[in-house]
Order: structure tokens, then sequence, then C-alpha cells
């Protein structure tokens, strides 16, 4: 048996190291690597790099991998030149030099270049299409996956040795972070529909975030580019930080009414269509007010004369929290009610459930209002699981009853927020609570931006976002 060596050909030297590893295995030994084209605007450096091993070394190296053992060569073979215009016409075929005692010649065959001519079209043409880019990102995947998942080989006589490992696994980080970039950037391949806006790759990952959530292209677009614009240049190149000042530019676009203390009877009516969820949030709501940190005196009136099972179901929770409630039929018959609850800091008012076009209802819900003189929060309690251009007939349609804050049930009920973002967006009307399950009393959350923003980017997980 006696040493064989080899030369290939490499585009960037933090290669060398795995791709000795992968074709001639840990024994390989390194002899020399030296560039053989300079890089230019068309086309990439070129290194070569001869590698020696013993020979039963190499074929105990195939043979644990499946590769065929190499043919015999010769002995004394010399690495014949490079010549450009020859390398980029030949196959990517490994020199191999046998110092072995065998006397016969290697055929010219045999000691081709070790560069291919194969180039794929995103390595020569300067404008790659979409297609050759997602090539070439499966080729950097490749790589990483060969070697994130095998060992380095072992140098134990060089003293630097130590200093290698770290700065390779640091190249290695760095060439992670990048595909990771890739793929977010290859995610949405209709670049060209997003009106000039150009989304840098520490961007792409935020960008495709916000866009799965379903939020209007519009919004997100000009979030986009006030992120952009006004973002510290120093935190552009961070992708972290590029997420941590999207989180907060979010956040101050979702307005929260802070609840404070209550010090003067607080008349809270609960409007909203069919179906949302008015009656059960109210009585989680009752709960909340009866029996939280901060105890109030609470009662309940309803107006909803027309559900007889809603108007039982309510009667049946203010009997389990030993609270009163008034069913009042008459517009008229409001500030009676009222003044019969003159002893409770809190009344919750219950309305008709309709739907956002039946102006009937609705003007009778109005009725209410205008033959009131108490001073009365209206909430439109809103599903997180309605289409936005729903919501926005909803809010439409529900404003002139002059509303107040927003209710968001049903949060249990839906993968995507988007389409809240995109109603407060465009109405400005502050949160105040939040349903977030169907459990009474305790699926109820104070309205808070910071929980809405990780919806809305990462979904609802309910021991998630509470945390």
């Amino acid at each position: 048996m006696g040493q064989l060596i080899y030369t290939f050909t490499v585009e960037d030297t933090d290669e060398i190291i795995p791709k000795v590893k992968e074709d001639y295995g840990d024994k390989a030994l390194i002899i020399t690597n030296k560039q053989i084209r300079p890089k230019t605007i068309n086309r990439p450096a070129i290194y070569e790099v001869m590698v020696a091993i013993e020979e039963s070394d190499y074929e105990e190296h195939l043979k644990k991998t499946g590769k065929p053992l190499p043919p015999k060569k010769a002995t004394g073979t010399k690495v014949e030149p490079k010549n450009e215009a020859k390398e980029l016409k030949e196959e990517d075929e490994d020199v191999v030099l046998d110092f072995s005692n065998k006397a016969t010649q290697p055929k010219q065959s045999e000691r081709k270049s070790g560069l291919s001519g194969n180039f794929p079209k995103s390595k020569i043409n300067p404008s790659p299409n979409f297609d050759d880019f997602k090539e070439r990102l499966s080729e950097v995947s490749s790589e990483i996956s060969k070697v994130t998942g095998t060992a380095l080989p072992v140098e134990p006589n060089t003293p630097n040795y130590g200093k290698k490992i770290e700065s390779f696994e640091k190249q290695i980080n760095k060439l992670s972070d990048k595909v990771n970039l890739l793929v977010d950037m290859m995610w949405d391949d209709k670049s060209e529909a997003r009106k000039n806006l150009i989304i840098p790759p520490e961007f792409a990952s935020i960008y495709k975030q916000a866009k799965e959530s379903g939020m209007l292209e519009s919004h997100l677009e000009a979030i986009m580019k006030a992120t952009i614009e006004n973002m510290p240049a120093a935190m552009k190149t961070n992708s972290e930080a590029v997420q941590r000042y999207f989180h907060s530019l979010l956040r101050n676009i979702l307005p929260c009414r802070i609840e404070s203390e209550i010090k003067k009877q607080k008349i809270m009516m609960l409007v909203g269509p069919t179906g949302v969820g008015k009656t059960t949030t109210l009585a989680k709501l009752a709960f909340r007010y009866a029996y939280g940190d901060k105890r109030y005196k609470t009662g309940i009136i309803t107006l909803d004369t027309y559900r007889i099972g809603a108007v039982e179901q309510l009667f049946q929770y203010a009997k389990m929290m030993k609270l009163p409630i008034i069913d009042s039929i008459e517009p008229r018959d409001l500030d009676e009610a009222i003044k019969s609850l003159s002893n409770c800091e809190v009344i919750l008012v219950d309305t008709i459930g309709n739907s956002q076009y039946d102006q009937n209802k609705l003007a009778k819900t109005k009725e209410f209002l205008t033959h009131s003189n108490a001073e009365i929060d209206v909430n439109l309690v809103i599903s997180a699981n309605t289409k936005y251009e729903d919501l926005m007939e909803i809010y439409k349609n529900f404003s002139f009853l002059g509303i107040d804050t927003l209710i968001i049930t049903k949060f249990d009920e839906t993968k995507v927020f988007g389409n809240i973002f995109s109603l407060i967006y465009e109405v400005n009307t502050p949160l105040s609570f939040f349903s977030v399950g169907q459990e009474v009393p305790d699926d109820i959350e104070a309205a808070n931006s910071d929980f809405l923003v990780r919806c809305i980017l990462e979904g609802f997980n309910k021991g998630k976002n509470n945390e």
C-alpha cells in the first residue's frame, strides 16, 4: 500500500475542511491550498487544494461511506499546471497521484483538473432567476448538513487547533443564519408586487410572520416601510433587533384602555352581532368585578328579551354568582333599572343580539341609550375569527351607538389575528378586554397590546401567550 495524493477545487476556503472530511476521511492531510483564479464580478474565485492519504486509510473510508473504490493509479505522476480555458471545459474529477511502487504511467484522461466546467447557472449568470436562487440555496443547505452531521478531522500536532475549531464553528453559524434569511426571502417570490418596497434580508423573517397573520397588505407595507425608514441604522443588520423594533412598533399602534380603580358607578353596555359571545363575556366580567382581586358590588341588566334561552342563561349565571339582575323591556325602563341598582358600583348591560344589517334592532338599542340620562360605556363585542371585511361592516353599522372600546372574543377559535390588527389600525378604537376561551369565569383578560402582538406574529397559545 502507498500514499495517494488528490487535488480538488473549491470557491471558498471555508469549504476545504468539510470537503476533505466528506470525500477523504479523518486521516487525510491537507498539503497545500492556493488560489488559481481571482474573484471577479461575474465569477467566483477558485482555490486548488492538495491532500494526502494512505491508500489503506482511503479504502477504509470509502467502505464506510459505501462509495466505490477508485481505480489503481501509477507511480510518480505530476500534477499538470492549470489552464483556465481548459478548466471550464473539463469534468469535475480529482487528480490522483499514487506513490506506491508501481511502474505504469496513468493515462492523460486520469490527470484531469479538479475544476468542473458544469457550473450551476447561478454561479456564472450575473442575473440569476428564482430557480437558480433555489438551486444555490439547496447547495448551501447540503453543505451545512454535511458539516454539522460529522466530526472534524483531528490534528493533534497543530498548536492552534482549538482556535481553528472555534473559527470553523463561527463560520458554520454564520452560514446557517444566512440560509435562514434566504429561506425567508424565498418564501415570498412575488416581491415585484410590493409597490417597490424592498425588504432587506434581516427583515425577511418578520415580514413573513406579519404577512401570514392575515393583516391587510396595505397596512403591512406601511408598517414595514415605517420600520425600514425609521429604525436606527445600527440595528438594521441584526435580525433580533429588527424583531424587537417591529414588536414595539405594533404595540404602539394597538391602543388599550388601562383598567383603573372604579371610584364612581361604572355602567358597561355590551353590544355586537349574534354569535360573538356577548352573554358569556358579560358573565365573565360580572365574576371578575364581583370576585376579583378588587371586589365591587356588581349588578346585571338585560335588554335582550328576544332570545329566551340567552335570558335564562344569564339569570342562571347571576343566581350562581349571587348577583342582582333586572330585565328591561322598554327603553324608558332602563333608567329605572339603573336606579334600582344604585347601590352597585358596577352595572353590566346585556343587549339584543342582532345582525349588523338588522337596522330595526340596532335602532331599538339606540333608543335605550337615547332615553337614558346615565353615563354609559358602550363596548362593541367582536369575534377574532371574523374576516376583516365583515369586522369593518360590523364596526361601521354599530358605530352610531358611540363605541367607546372593543372587546375581542374567541381567541381560541382562530390562528390568525391580522384581521383584528387591521381593524384597529383603521378605526383606532381602544381595546378593553379579551375573551381567550370558553370557561366561565376564568377566560377573560384585560386587553394588553403585547399579548395581542404575540398572537398576531406567533399565533395564540393559551399557556404561552399568558406567560
